[in-house]
């Protein structure tokens, strides 16, 4: 199942990065025109083992948008996020430079989203259970995401983690091809997005 699903992985990336190269470009170009700031976003991220790997996004906040917070979650109507990054976040584009997460074996098509190395920290503590995700390498998509809306609270986060142990434990190929189909179905809804 490891190397098959490692396989699906490298081809699907790789394909991804090809045929979405252009869209690439226009993405880049639309945010440069949009707001001051580099074209992608880079941040910290646990993986399997917890591994803590860069994860790649297109940037839909404004720069330095946790400057004076520190690490907090998006929310509804999110003032630092751009009018264009709306658009990203809604149809789940700003997730796409993953494919090179997932290329050099960082992340997987399908897995449990990956957290920051805070937030791990935090609800390690205080959800039992919470660290069994990172047995698994992370997923551009997964079965807490195309069932469950953005995390809003703690709670949101017990809901999910009920998703990604179901996940863990019933993995094959089969399934990720069920949440891949339905990650489509949800990007075109542009269901649950912050």
């Amino acid at each position: 199942m490891n190397i098959i699903k490692r396989l699906i992985d490298m081809i699907g990336s790789l394909l991804g990065l090809i045929v979405l190269t252009p869209l690439f470009i226009l993405i880049g170009i639309a945010i440069k025109i949009d707001s001051r700031g580099p074209v992608f976003f880079k941040q910290e991220r646990v993986g399997k083992g917890g591994q803590i790997f860069t994860m790649y996004k297109f940037r839909s906040m404004r720069v330095d948008a946790e400057k004076t917070t520190g690490p907090v979650w998006a929310k509804k109507n999110d003032p630092r996020v751009t009018k264009l990054g709306r658009f990203l976040r809604k149809t789940r584009l700003d997730e796409l430079p993953q494919l090179l997460n997932i290329l050099v074996g960082e992340m997987s098509l399908v897995g449990p989203r990956p957290e920051r190395p805070v937030f791990v920290r935090e609800f390690s503590s205080v959800i039992s259970g919470y660290g069994r995700r990172l047995d698994v390498k992370p997923g551009l998509t997964g079965l807490a995401q195309v069932r469950y809306r953005y995390d809003q609270s703690v709670k949101d986060v017990k809901n999910k983690l009920r998703y990604d142990l179901i996940y863990i434990k019933n993995m094959c190929l089969l399934l990720d091809l069920r949440i891949m189909f339905k990650t489509f179905r949800v990007v075109l809804n542009g269901a649950g997005a912050h």
